[in-house]
């Protein structure tokens, strides 16, 4: 591998998370993050971090 890559620690690895939820409240949740210039993806993340520091389990 060349010097100038820089290799990701296990911290900085992205995985998915599968989660099943009804059509109609992913679109709502997807049209209300648009409507605020946000992304499901950042307001998902954004909840997870704040229910973790809520429950003492913080990452």
């Amino acid at each position: 591998m060349g010097k100038n890559k820089k290799q990701k620690s296990n911290e900085d690895k992205e995985v998915k998370l599968v989660v099943r939820i009804e059509a109609g409240l992913r679109d709502a949740f997807i049209e209300a993050c648009q409507d605020l210039d946000t992304t499901a993806s950042r307001e998902v993340r954004r909840f997870i971090r704040d229910f973790l520091a809520r429950s003492g389990k913080e990452a």
